[in-house]
Order: C-alpha cells, then sequence, then structure tokens
C-alpha cells in the first residue's frame, strides 16, 4: 500500500459563508437610550427636572428647614407637585426649557427669601393672608435689616451653580419649543386632577396633612402655603345672600338685651385667658389628688358670676378660643384644624376692641411670651388694639420652669391700670401653665400629686397640678388687689383649653378608649372654668354654662355696655343654645347634643342658629356687606 497523503475534500466556498455575520437584535430600551444619549436636548430636559429639587433645596434652607430630614416621604412628595407644577407653567408661558428652567428657579428663590425675612421678622412664613397687607408690609419694610445672612447665601450660590449649568449648555433653535398634542393634553389633564384633588376633595386630611400654625415650617414652605389656601376658602352657608343678612340684622333676632347691671361700666376691665387653666376634678370626679389645687378658685362667690366654658379646643389652639372670645364668632363654621388668626382675620375687622375703643377705653394686649406666634401681632393691630406688649414688655420677670409666671404677668397688670389714665381694656393671655410639664421644677412647688388608683402614674400631670396651684395662688393676689383699688374693675377669667396630659391619662379617667364616649363624655374635655368678678356689686350666678363664642357678650353685659346688633343675636342664643361649639349643642335646659346631631335640635333653635351662621359668615367673609353698624364700630384698616 503506497503511502499517500490524505486531503480533506471540502465544498467550494458559496456566496453565504463570505458574507457578514447576521446583527444581534437591539431591545427597544437600549435603542431609546441610546438616542437620547445622542440627543442634543437631552441636557436641558434634565437640568429642566432637576430644576424643582434645586428650587425645593433654596427654598427650604431659606425657611431654615433641613431639606434632607424635615419633611416626611407623603410632604415630600406633595412638595414635588407644587414645584413641577411651577415649572411646567413656566414652561408653558416661555415655550422653552432652558428659559423655563432659569425663570422657575429664581422665581422660587425669590419667594424663598420674602418667606425667609417675613420669618426673620415675625416667626412664622407667609400666608395667604399676608397677600392682602402687601402694601402695608412696603410701607414698614425700610424700618428693616435685610442684609443677606449665611443661610440666604447657601440658597443662592445652589442656585448660581443651577443658574451656570443652564449657561453651558449649546444654545437651542429659537423660537417657541411646541410640544407634542398628548404631552401638552396629558400634562393639562394631570395638573387638573391634581388641582382638583388637592382643593376639592378630603385628599388632604385624609393623608394627614393640615396647614401648620405654631411649627410653621412643618410641612415645608410650598406645601404649607398651599395647605393654608385650600383652607382659606370656606363656602357660604345655605341662604347666604347680602340681603338675607340685611334681613336678620333688622329682623326677629334684633331685639333689645335686657341689661343686668347700671348703666355704669367699669373703669378698667381686665381680661385673662390663662394658658391651660382647668379644673380638672369638677370635669371628672373620679380624679383622685392629694388636696384641691384650686380651694380660692372654689371660694370666689362674692359679687362674682362663674361657671364652666366649653372651649373650641382641647389640648392646644390658643389663638381659637382668642378668636372666639373677641369676635363672637364660632369655630364650628370654619374648616376643621384650622386657625382663624391665620386664615380668616382682616385689617378693620369689627371686634370687642373697636367696640371698647369707641366707647374712649384705652385697648392693651399683653402676652408674657414671644410675639411672633399665631399671627398675633397682625391680627391684634387689625382689630384696633392701641398697644401690644410680649416678653420683652415684662419688667423684672420671674419665671416658674421656663415660663413667665401668672403672678408676675398680674404685676404688669397692676402696673398698667396704675399708670393709665381713663378707661382701660387689657387681653392678657397668660404662659406659665404651657405645656409641655416635663421642664423640671424651676420655683415650682410639688404641691400637688395624684392619689388612690393614679398615684405615681404620671409626672406629667404632677406638674400640671401643681403649676395649677401656683396660679390659684396667683388669683388670690390678683383679686385681693383690685379688692383694695379705688377704681371700678372688673376682671374676666377663663381657661383657654385643657391641658395635653396624653390619650392614656383621659382613657383611665373615662375607663374607656376615647373613641367609645358618649356625646355628655366628650364635652368634659373642653371643659374650662370661668368666672366673672368685679369689686363692686355684681349679682351672684354660680354653675353658669356656655361656649367661648357667647362669653364676650356675657361681658359685655355683666359691664352695662350697650350690645351691637351681632351681641343682641348672642342673648338669643344665651337664652336657648348657651351653648354652641366644635363639640356639639347645649341647650337651656342643660341637654347636650353631639357635633352630628344639630338634626336634633328644635324648629326655632335650627332657625336661631342658621341666623348665627349667615351672620358669622357675613362677619368674617363679606365684610364689603356688613349691614351698617350690626357688628359695632370697626377699626380704621392701615393705609
Amino acid at each position: 500500500m503506497s503511502n499517500e497523503t490524505m486531503i480533506p475534500q471540502t465544498e467550494p466556498s458559496g456566496p453565504e459563508e463570505l458574507s457578514a455575520p447576521p446583527e444581534k437584535k437591539i431591545s427597544r430600551a437600549r435603542r431609546w437610550l441610546q438616542k437620547v444619549l445622542h440627543d442634543a436636548r437631552t441636557p436641558v430636559r434634565l437640568l429642566f427636572m432637576l430644576g424643582p429639587w434645586v428650587a425645593y433645596l433654596c427654598v427650604e434652607y431659606l425657611n431654615e428647614n433641613n431639606p434632607f430630614t424635615a419633611l416626611n416621604a407623603t410632604q415630600l412628595l406633595f412638595s414635588a407637585f407644587w414645584y413641577y407644577l411651577i415649572f411646567w407653567v413656566c414652561r408653558m408661558l416661555t415655550g422653552r426649557l432652558k428659559t423655563a428652567a432659569g425663570v422657575g428657579a429664581v422665581f422660587c428663590f425669590l419667594l424663598g427669601v420674602a418667606n425667609h425675612y417675613v420669618l426673620k421678622f415675625r416667626g412664622r412664613i407667609i400666608f395667604p393672608v399676608d397677600l392682602m397687607t402687601l402694601g402695608t408690609a412696603a410701607n414698614v419694610a425700610t424700618g428693616y435689616d435685610f442684609r443677606p445672612d449665611k443661610t440666604v447665601w447657601l440658597a443662592a450660590a445652589i442656585l448660581a451653580v443651577y443658574l451656570l449649568l443652564l449657561a453651558l449648555i449649546p444654545k437651542q433653535i429659537k423660537g417657541r419649543q411646541k410640544l407634542r398634542r398628548v404631552t401638552a393634553f396629558g400634562s393639562l389633564a394631570a395638573s387638573a386632577v391634581f388641582l382638583y384633588a388637592f382643593f376639592c376633595t378630603p385628599l388632604l386630611p385624609s393623608v394627614g396633612i393640615w396647614a401648620q400654625q405654631w411649627k410653621t415650617q412643618q410641612n415645608g414652605f410650598m406645601l404649607n402655603f398651599m395647605t393654608a389656601l385650600r383652607y382659606s376658602f370656606v363656602s357660604a352657608p345655605d341662604g347666604y345672600s347680602a340681603e338675607e343678612a340685611q334681613k336678620i340684622a333688622g329682623g326677629t333676632f334684633a331685639g333689645t338685651v335686657s341689661g343686668t347691671v347700671s348703666a355704669a361700666p367699669p373703669e378698667n376691665l381686665l381680661v385673662i385667658m390663662n394658658e391651660s387653666f382647668a379644673d380638672m376634678q369638677a370635669s371628672f370626679p373620679n380624679l383622685e389628688l392629694t388636696e384641691d389645687p384650686l380651694p380660692f378658685l372654689h371660694s370666689l362667690t362674692k359679687n362674682t358670676v362663674k361657671g364652666t366654658m366649653i372651649s373650641p379646643v382641647t389640648g392646644g389652639g390658643t389663638a381659637n378660643v382668642e378668636f372666639e372670645y373677641l369676635t363672637g364668632d364660632s369655630l364650628a363654621f370654619l374648616p376643621s384644624s384650622t386657625v382663624a388668626y391665620q386664615l380668616y382675620c382682616y385689617d378693620g375687622m369689627p371686634s370687642m376692641v373697636s367696640q371698647m375703643s369707641s366707647l374712649g377705653y384705652r385697648s392693651v394686649a399683653f402676652h408674657p411670651y414671644l410675639s411672633s406666634g399665631w399671627n398675633r401681632t397682625s391680627v391684634y393691630r387689625w382689630m384696633g388694639f392701641d398697644r401690644q406688649m410680649y416678653q420683652e414688655d415684662v419688667r423684672d420677670p420671674q419665671y416658674i420652669r421656663n415660663y413667665i409666671s401668672d403672678a408676675s404677668d398680674y404685676q404688669q397688670l397692676y402696673r398698667l391700670t396704675d399708670e393709665t389714665n381713663g378707661p382701660l381694656f387689657v387681653f392678657n393671655v397668660t404662659m406659665q401653665n404651657h405645656s409641655g410639664y416635663s421642664q423640671g421644677w424651676n420655683n415650682l412647688e410639688r404641691a400637688v400629686e395624684l392619689d388612690g388608683a393614679s398615684k405615681g402614674s404620671s409626672a406629667v400631670a404632677a406638674q400640671y397640678f401643681s403649676l395649677i396651684r401656683e396660679s390659684d395662688n396667683a388669683i388670690r393676689e390678683l383679686i385681693e388687689h383690685y379688692k383694695a383699688s379705688d377704681e371700678r374693675t372688673m376682671i374676666v377669667f377663663f381657661g383657654d383649653h385643657q391641658p395635653p396630659l396624653g390619650n392614656d391619662f383621659y382613657e383611665k379617667l373615662y375607663g374607656k378608649k376615647l373613641d367609645d364616649r358618649t356625646a355628655a363624655e366628650v364635652f368634659q374635655q373642653y371643659e374650662t372654668p370661668f368666672f366673672i368678678w368685679a369689686n363692686y356689686d355684681l349679682p351672684e350666678q354660680q354653675d353658669v354654662t356656655i361656649s367661648a363664642n357667647l362669653l364676650g357678650t356675657l361681658t359685655m353685659d355683666l359691664a352695662g355696655i350697650q350690645p351691637t346688633g351681632y351681641e343682641k343675636l348672642h342673648q338669643k342664643l344665651l337664652d336657648t343654645l348657651p351653648v354652641n361649639s366644635t363639640v356639639g349643642f347645649g341647650k337651656a335646659d342643660g341637654t347636650l347634643l353631639g357635633d352630628t346631631e344639630e338634626s336634633s335640635l328644635s324648629q326655632k333653635e335650627e332657625r336661631l342658629y342658621n341666623s348665627y351662621r349667615i351672620m358669622a359668615y357675613n362677619h368674617l367673609f363679606d365684610d364689603g356687606n356688613h349691614p351698617k353698624g350690626y357688628f359695632g364700630p370697626a377699626p380704621t384698616p392701615e393705609e
């Protein structure tokens, strides 16, 4: 066999083997990404989408918030909606993303700066009501120091970096950049749905968002402003019209109030709203304490009208009690969890203040704490107070815990009455008993403790009851001081609300969950004591029950001051529904109805209450159509 090399036989190369291998299939996502990365418009689009977050950072730093930790996820989501909406509106108006991004960022920055200085000078953020006083703000602006601080410089630096990035983007094609119809109509529809849900549905309370009124930065600036705006709209009650208000003012409920005292009013009318002052054992008889924290109050009977006031709030919300007392309006007619001082009061608003001023009284508002709380400085000015006093005006202040004591507070009243020539009206909001009740025992004796089954169960409650004993001692000194005065003096005293001692504490008092309470039991948590005392003859009365919105009318009646038309309507309510509040109704016979039981009122009671609702709306929201003189003289609005 011959040796031969075997050469494998192969087929000649065909045309298929000479062609390029098939391309790999590219996914749609990858194709889209490649398109985006090679699109010259991508940088400006990315910066436009980043813009609302840059605006958020600037505004919240200027709002003295940490933008990374101050808001929870829900608040952050709603805030983002508003910032994106602002940028989108700028896009629709300018027709160009780059221009819109710059305009939106600068607009939000300037808004943040304005809010920063309001927060700096007034201690709270901008509210919708401030938009009605821009002229006044401009008039007094020269009196403030607007030099930028480090927060303004930080926000300005963030804005500058963002604008620089926008400037580095190559110029785009001139002219408006049209949106596709799907994008335009889709964005408009989404915006409309969001705005409707935000302003016209219970969306906000369902997710736990309310307008923050005390620590006003809590929602973040943009969300809190818009939330306050949402609650600024109050619908007119059924049957309301300016003509109907005129009819009520001149009709059935315009009768004359019968005075209970002589026509000589006091020379000094001192109204004291005592912070968190409550007679807890009167409201909860099963509460056991080592001793009575209010022995002097309970002994006070001579020349005294006293009883229980039903507050519109419990545990907090002081400004709403002030509002009800000074105006005679009811919080029950306003959206839940709103504060009238922040949202609804206005310049030139008729109130007890303007009524007293028209009679020649010098009017003073006094609160021995920060002036920034609850928009008081503006509201007191709008109501016509001649003077406002705060903690910096207190001479030789004495403190209990971290607050000026009631006794020190009343020392200022003594000075005011001594130094004022002529009649004096003072509205005094104390501070001593303010929560929380774990601040230490500075200048506070452990005088009253929990006893019985609750003994030692709550250090917070123990501090509160010792504070109330100090308040009672201060009341004794107050009455003794004016007993010795030659000037006719009337003192109106009431607690604003019960203290926030915790749901667990109250549930032990009730012996049940708070959600399981009857209407009558709910009223217990809204009770505070009140008394009206004079150093001259006053018809004595005990066990009066009244809501805060009617207490001002009782004050005017006992002081012998001619009532306004509105107070005459209140007097009719005093005779029929002496309690009408956020909690419900209390009839003249003592029957209590919950806030959802209005349908149980008699036809006469319902008619009277509806008349009150209409006139309260007219007073608060339709000041251009007030029946002439019905609410008393109005203070002169600021120019």
